[in-house]
C-alpha cells in the first residue's frame, strides 16, 4: 500500500500494529482530500484494491503479483497531486488562459529552440508530415522546452490518483498498469526512478504510459526510447502521436469565424469536425481567411467553438488538425494556445531567415 509522510512519520498503514496508528492514518487521509474530490476508501479497501490490481497486472505474464505489490509499497501518497488535479488551468476562461501560454517568452524560446535544432526538426517534419513549428509549440506549452518536465515520481503520482482519486480512478489505474508493463529493452528504466508531472506524464512531450507504449519512437536509433534526454526521440514521438491520431499534412487547423447577424445558434458536441464549411456558411459562419491563404473546399469538415475572449465572445471554425491537437489535451483552450504559439514560432523563424 502507498506510504504516507505525516509530520515526519513514514510507514505503511497496513503494517502498523496498533489501532491508534491505523485510525490516525485513516483520519489524516480523509482530512487531506479536498472536498471537491470524493472521499477515498478506507485503508483496508485500498489494500484490497491494490491486491486486485496486482492480480490484474500479473495476468500479463510480464510482472508477477509480488513484484507489483512490493513496488506499490514504495509509493508515497502526494496530497499536492490531488490538489492540482482539482484545479487545472483549463478551467479558466480563454482570456485568462491565453496569456499563460501564448506569450513573448514562450514564442521567443521556441524560435531559439527551432534555430538550434532546425536540422532535426525539419527532417522529422519531412518524414512525418507534421510541421516543425507544431512540434516546437507542443514542447513549449507542455514543459517550456524541457525546463519543467515535472518533479513527481511517476509511481507516486499514478498510485495516488489510481487509489485515492475516485473521479478518474479507472483511467489512472489503467495508466499505472501500463507503467508496470513499460519495462523492456527499449524502455529499461526502473519505475521508482521515473520523474514526471502530477498526472504521471513523462518527458519533454509529457507522454502518459499508454502513449509511450503506443506512440513513442526511437528517433536516434540507439534501441531505447528516452523522452527526457534524446531530442530525436522526443520530437519523433510527438510527430508520430499526431500522425497516429489523424493529422492531415498541409491541412487547416483553425480560423476565426465571421458571424452574420442572422447566424443560427449552434452548440456542437465536442471537437469532432462534423459539419461541412458549406453547411456552416449557410448557417451564418464563414472563415475569416487571411490574404494569401489557401482556399478551402466547401465540403471540408469543420465545427465551431465559442470562447470568452479579452474583448468578448470569440467564435472559431476548427478542423481535423485542431481535433488532433486536442488528443494531446481535450480542452479547446489548449489546442488553440498551442496552435497560436506555433504561428508565433513560425513567424519568428521566418523573420530570422
Amino acid at each position: 500500500m502507498v506510504k504516507f509522510e505525516l509530520s515526519g512519520f513514514v510507514g505503511n498503514t497496513m503494517r502498523r500494529g496498533t489501532r491508534f496508528l491505523y485510525t490516525f492514518c485513516a483520519c489524516a487521509l480523509l482530512a487531506a482530500v479536498p472536498t471537491s474530490a470524493e472521499t477515498p476508501s478506507a485503508a483496508s479497501d485500498v489494500a484490497s484494491a491494490e491486491q486486485l490490481f496486482a492480480k490484474e497486472v500479473a495476468k500479463s505474464g510480464r510482472v508477477d503479483e509480488a513484484t507489483v505489490l512490493a513496488t506499490l509499497n514504495k509509493a508515497r501518497y502526494q496530497q499536492s497531486v490531488i490538489d492540482t488535479m482539482t484545479r487545472p488551468a483549463e478551467s479558466k476562461a480563454w482570456k485568462d488562459y491565453r496569456p499563460i501560454f501564448v506569450n513573448d517568452r514562450r514564442i521567443d524560446d521556441g524560435v531559439a529552440f527551432y534555430a538550434a535544432n532546425h536540422v532535426l526538426l525539419e527532417r522529422i517534419a519531412r518524414e512525418y508530415g507534421v510541421p516543425a513549428e507544431i512540434i516546437v509549440a507542443i514542447l513549449g506549452v507542455e514543459t517550456g522546452y524541457g525546463r519543467n518536465a515535472g518533479h513527481y515520481r511517476v509511481l507516486d503520482a499514478l498510485t495516488t490518483l489510481a487509489f485515492y482519486y475516485p473521479p478518474r480512478q479507472d483511467f489512472f489505474r489503467d495508466e499505472l498498469k501500463r507503467l508496470f508493463l513499460l519495462r523492456s529493452p527499449s524502455f529499461p528504466y526502473a519505475l521508482e526512478d521515473l520523474i514526471g508531472s502530477y498526472a504521471g506524464a513523462m518527458g519533454w512531450g509529457q507522454f502518459m504510459p499508454s502513449s509511450i507504449a503506443n506512440f513513442a519512437r526511437d528517433g536516434d536509433g540507439d534501441g531505447k526510447i528516452d523522452l527526457w534526454n534524446s531530442l530525436p526521440d522526443i520530437c519523433a514521438s510527438v510527430a508520430n502521436y499526431f500522425i497516429a491520431h489523424g493529422w492531415q499534412t498541409d491541412g487547416p487547423v483553425v480560423q476565426r469565424a465571421l458571424v452574420s447577424a442572422q447566424a443560427r445558434p449552434i452548440e456542437p458536441n465536442g471537437l469532432t469536425p462534423v459539419y461541412s464549411l458549406q453547411q456552416l456558411a449557410e448557417w451564418g459562419y464563414t472563415p475569416d481567411a487571411k490574404p494569401g491563404s489557401i482556399k478551402l473546399d466547401p465540403m471540408t469538415p469543420a465545427t465551431l467553438i465559442k470562447l470568452d475572449g479579452a474583448e468578448g465572445p470569440e467564435i472559431w471554425i476548427t478542423f481535423q488538425n485542431f481535433y488532433v491537437i486536442s488528443r494531446y489535451n481535450k480542452s479547446p483552450l489548449y489546442s488553440l494556445a498551442a496552435y497560436q504559439v506555433s504561428l508565433g514560432v513560425a513567424a519568428g523563424v521566418a523573420a530570422r531567415q
